[in-house]
């Protein structure tokens, strides 16, 4: 396969940085990706052995913190997907940890393929967290939306990413850029992972088999896989009349159905959340609960609980043509994955479940 893309990704050596290293490689193009520091060589051993890494990705350094780090960096560079964005719900101060580097990293690397003068299209890793902070059940959520709502108290992690697309829209407002911009909206990510930590959005199966969660709670999420987050980017990039926003999902589930999920492929001995509270009476206490939990994931709670999230992804289908496994597979997927790197704790009882 002959291509004439040489592709950035920053953040390479994250969750969805890692899996779009690994599509973009698969797809035939030149790589290079940012990390932190290139004497920190476990950080990206797992990039350095995917199939055409040897001959197709280069790695170089570069900080949110640092904006010129990314000038070097863009250096005949055709194409890039800005993935690096830090992802914590609670922090002593969501400004400096949340806001400041995902705006000013964006804005940034903005810079630099405005500076770099090859550059031909930046897609944007935007989330969910853009469009919303708060499920409503009787809207259904387009690309026109946008969340107005986070504040540094309230899902300040929604603001970091809200903040940022639309520093990022501004910027590219302005004339002469000689480059345009694509934003990809995912929901909850989820899937195998590539490298040697466990994601956030992965952590949440974790902590159900942990004891984070004392019961059913209603909570339903947006899940999409992140194989097809990765390519869903690939898609942007590649299709010309691609512009804007592109909410990126497959289906809802509710806590009691990932549970479910779970259940068919852990073996009897890893607890799961059993209590019934996904109801009125429970909402209620959980919500007043939260008031009591970290100000991140309280107010977390206190905007999700009781709420499903209704979606529309026609534009991405239609106009990248683009299609989501099932979720539930990128859940048994997960899990799967979790417990073959010990990241989930399996008690031996000498009982199994499907894949497990």
């Amino acid at each position: 396969m002959t291509v004439d893309r040489h592709v950035l990704v920053t953040g390479a050596t994250g969750f969805l940085g890692s899996h779009l290293v690994r599509e973009l490689l698969a797809r035939g193009y030149r790589v290079r990706g940012t990390v932190r520091s290139t004497a920190r060589t476990a950080a990206y051993a797992h990039l350095i052995g995917l199939p055409g890494a040897s001959y197709g990705l280069d790695l170089v350094e570069a900080d949110l913190t640092e904006p010129d780090s990314f000038v070097d960096a863009m250096a005949g560079i055709t194409d890039v997907m800005h993935a690096a964005s830090p992802y914590i719900l609670d922090t002593a101060d969501p400004q400096r940890d949340l806001v400041d580097p995902a705006v000013n990293g964006t804005l940034a690397v903005l810079d630099a393929c405005a500076r770099a003068g090859t550059v031909r299209r930046m897609v944007l890793t935007s989330s969910v967290a853009a469009i919303t902070d708060q499920p409503d059940s009787t809207h259904v959520l387009t690309e026109a939306d946008w969340n107005t709502s986070s504040t540094l108290r309230r899902n300040p992690y929604y603001l970091s990413k809200a903040a940022a697309e639309r520093a990022a829209w501004d910027f590219m407002g302005q004339a002469g850029r000689g480059f345009d911009l694509v934003s990809v909206n995912p929901f909850l990510n989820i899937g195998p992972e590539l490298g040697p930590g466990v994601n956030t959005s992965n952590q949440i199966l974790v902590d159900l088999t942990a004891g984070a969660y004392p019961a059913i709670l209603a909570l339903a999420w947006g899940f999409v896989d992140v194989r097809d987050v990765a390519v869903a980017h690939a898609l942007a990039m590649e299709t010309p009349d691609a512009s804007g926003r592109y909410l990126c999902a497959g289906e809802v589930l509710t806590m009691r159905e990932v549970i479910g999920v779970m259940r068919e492929h852990l073996p009897l001995s890893v607890r799961l959340p059993s209590r019934p509270m996904d109801n009125a009476i429970g909402t209620a206490v959980a919500k007043a609960a939260s008031w009591f939990q970290p100000d991140g994931a309280g107010s977390y709670l206190r905007t999700h609980l009781g709420r499903v999230p209704q979606y529309d992804t026609a534009r991405i289908r239609s106009e990248l043509g683009m299609t989501f496994r099932p979720v539930r597979e990128s859940v048994a997927d997960t899990v799967i994955d979790l417990v073959s790197r010990g990241k989930i704790a399996v008690p031996d009882d000498g009982v199994t479940r499907a894949g497990g």
